[in-house]
């Protein structure tokens, strides 16, 4: 019992160092911009715009970086497009653009003190100690087994300890929902667990689906606990705190909804137009929904105590007594891969018998800190510390690990890829999977082929990084990938997922997708998002861009390291029907080692004929958006036209070693009235009358035009690694355009 004594010791002693380094060095990073000075009531009070949602919640601690100034603060609203914040030191009563850092280290810091607890209790020493050293023989009965759901069931009956690994596509959420209702039947009281609300929601509504077709669904025995985004409950709200208080207590729920909407509203005037008042309202309006929610809060921990299945994050059940001072008869952890060990000890530490469910080859947890403690117990996943992998290794199934083998989401065309090079064939496909399948995979685009490869070699260099973040962004993958998700909607797709390693490229998507697509993201779930915000989603067709390429020397870590397998094998295995992977084939081979997962990918679409180069661009693409034209890159009539009408500035980027052509020339010397004209380039144009020159290098083309049309991929001889046939692209979209050029590294 000392050795687990050492290893909570050991974990605290992690999580301090975590929080130390995120105090120090790490941090999400927002830039919000156009900021007033709204009150200066002993803490100075100011509203932000953002180009980007801001989603942290309120009351968070938050540090605002602007010049050299690093001022600690708090959010007291952040929603849409608006933040206000609070913090002790004065920027002026105007303030052009700053950076918002959020720090999740408190929530570490609850989780240091759960552990205390476990310390102190015998009994949850005993429970962690299970879970490390789960060495224990198997207690449950050998015998045939009707299903997957049953033999879980009877595993976690006998067992304290049952880990189970769940592959994409093989059921997880089916059987564990199944799992939990036998117990609930047994009046058993079931504590649902993971780290994200997402996985949490859709565990949560397969549960209560289950239920409502057996008919034995009874409102409050079922409860989702805390934050929702509502996506994965859409037909279950009536396990959510919200919808209980507004069956069984109206009065309050129309007194929060009116609060609510008025705070909207202020909000909505404010991005119109700024005025303290209105700012001083808004303040007013949160400080009554604070009152309004300590009643709340009340009547949560009624339905807390009443409920006998409770779902929520470990994030909250760690910070929150009506989870972590109750008692469970049995603890369900979900995508536990992605879990920290501490977070998982504490899960078991709450009930008599555990489950632990997730996929080691899918995401690990992540961590910032490079300290080997951390690295021990907080970049590995349970899994690994409890030696279960290492049967695995061996050619074996651990005694208490149960595999779900079977996977029916992928089209097979698809899945054969991770069936074969990530499951080492333990993995197969339900016979039914291809029939249900080919209907999405006979959509365009791509009709009839359910896994491609959009090459994009020789199309030029576009990789460049954020400049706030250095996150890495790739606007010709981008716009490429946009292309493609505007075919599929056209082509009948309605759930579509973009995904991409890099915070950045995931971000310039969702501000494309609200300017562009804006009314059609009511009648669609098209969602753009990282591939971690992707763990434990599926979608009909993925678009999975992998933004790397030249003139990048070497790949990021998230593609080349130790943990790309992982990365890669979700970003696959999100999709149903179609899989769409934009990348520059020509660099992974050349900068990616062969035994890379990425590079497998890629080697093994090419070998598979699934393969589309630039060349072919003009077979796929048949529906041009009104604002994303796509056209051949020598033929510059319209681009000049363009120019001409321009009213307030041009902004041309010429890549080192490119020269503008003759016609050029010709163009801007008989234009004498053009606007403004700026260059972004190593050496001066020469021989341009009426312009300026920006001494930078982007690696690639464009001609922006009144910071409203892009011209990207405009042809100037003697750009490298660019051959027939030349595109170039037209982009009308303000909004993206902000937000793109402030990001450039110049």
């Amino acid at each position: 019992m000392n050795r687990k004594i050492n290893y909570i010791k050991d974990w605290q002693k992690s999580l301090q160092l975590e929080i130390m380094h995120l105090k120090t060095k790490g941090s999400t990073k927002y830039l919000v911009k156009n900021g007033r000075l709204a009150a200066n009531d002993e803490v100075f009070t100011y509203y932000f715009e953002s180009n980007f949602p801001v989603r942290i919640p309120a009351g968070s601690a938050i540090r605002v970086e602007w010049g050299s100034a690093n001022i600690a603060g708090r959010i007291l609203s952040s929603e849409g497009d608006g933040v206000i914040l609070s913090i002790n030191q004065t920027l002026g009563d105007k303030v052009s653009q700053a950076f918002i850092l959020h720090d999740p280290w408190e929530l570490l810091e609850q989780l240091i003190m759960r552990l205390d607890e476990i310390k102190k209790s015998k009994q949850k020493r005993i429970r962690v100690k299970r879970l490390m050293y789960p060495t224990m023989e198997p207690k449950h009965p050998t015998i045939a087994f009707k299903s997957a759901a049953h033999e879980l069931r009877v595993r976690s009956k006998y067992n304290p300890i049952t880990y189970v690994w769940g592959p994409p596509g093989t059921g997880k959420t089916y059987t564990l929902a199944r799992a939990a209702a036998n117990h609930y039947f047994l009046h058993k009281k079931v504590l649902i667990l993971s780290h994200s609300n997402q996985a949490v929601d859709v565990l949560m509504a397969e549960l209560a689906g289950f239920l409502k077709r057996k008919k034995r669904f009874i409102e409050g025995d079922i409860l989702r606990y805390g934050f929702t985004g509502g996506e994965g409950l859409v037909h279950h709200e009536d396990i959510t705190i919200t919808q209980l208080i507004e069956h069984q207590h109206p009065s309050l729920s129309k007194n929060k909804k009116i609060l609510e909407y008025e705070r909207q509203l202020l909000k909505k005037d404010l991005s119109l137009s700024f005025s303290r008042r209105d700012t001083e309202e808004l303040l007013e309006v949160e400080g009554k929904l604070t009152s309004v929610m300590e009643k709340v809060r009340q009547k949560e921990l009624k339905f807390v105590k009443n409920a006998l299945v409770v779902g929520a994050t470990l994030a909250k059940a760690a910070s929150d007594p009506a989870i972590y001072e109750s008692q469970f008869d049995i603890v369900i952890l979900d995508e536990a891969s992605m879990a920290y060990v501490p977070q998982a000890a504490f899960a078991a530490s709450l009930g008599k018998h555990t489950i632990i469910c997730g996929d080691f080859k899918q995401l690990s947890p992540i961590a910032s800190s490079n300290h080997p403690l951390v690295n021990q117990w907080l970049r590995e996943d349970i899994f690994h510390s409890a030696g279960i992998i290492n049967s695995v290794a061996n050619g074996h199934l651990h005694p208490h690990l149960f595999l779900l083998n079977e996977q029916r989401r992928m089209h097979p065309d698809i899945s054969s890829f991770t069936n074969q090079y990530i499951y080492h064939s333990l993995v197969s496909d339900h016979e039914s999977v291809r029939e249900s399948r080919k209907d999405l995979a006979k959509k365009k685009p791509f009709a009839n082929r359910a896994s491609v490869l959009l090459d994009t070699q020789l199309s030029g260099d576009f990789c460049t990084t954020q400049r706030s973040t250095k996150s890495k962004m790739n606007i010709w993958q981008l716009l490429l990938s946009f292309q493609v998700i505007h075919e599929a909607y056209i082509g009948g797709f309605r759930s579509i997922g973009f995904v991409t390693p890099y915070r950045a490229q995931a971000m310039l998507m969702e501000t494309l997708l609200r300017e562009l697509y804006g009314k059609e993201l009511l009648n669609a779930d098209i969602i753009s998002a990282t591939v971690h915000r992707f763990q434990g989603s599926e979608r009909d067709i993925m678009v999975f861009d992998s933004v790397d390429g030249y003139p990048m020397e070497r790949p990021g870590m998230l593609l080349a390291g130790r943990d790309s397998e992982r990365l890669v094998n979700v970003a696959i295995t999100r999709t149903k029907g179609k899989f769409v992977h934009v990348a520059n084939a020509e660099y992974i081979r050349c900068k990616i080692k062969a035994d890379k997962t990425l590079r497998q990918l890629t080697d093994y679409q090419i070998a598979n004929d699934q393969a589309l180069e630039i060349h072919e661009i003009g077979k796929w693409i048949q529906h041009q958006h009104p604002n994303l034209q796509w056209m051949h890159a020598k033929k510059l009539e319209r681009m000049f036209k363009d120019m001409e009408n321009a009213k307030t500035s041009i902004l041309v980027s010429i890549p080192a070693g490119a020269i503008l052509s003759d016609e050029w020339h010709i163009f801007l010397n008989k234009k004498s009235h053009l606007a403004d004209i700026t260059f972004i380039t190593p050496s001066r144009p020469l021989g341009v009358p009426h312009s300026s020159w920006m001494e930078a290098s982007l690696p690639f083309s464009f001609v922006v035009i009144d910071s409203k049309i892009m011209w990207l991929g405009v042809y100037f001889e003697g750009i490298i690694r660019l051959e027939p046939p030349f595109v170039t692209l037209r982009l009308e979209a303000p909004a993206f355009m902000e937000g793109f050029l402030k990001e450039l590294p110049i």
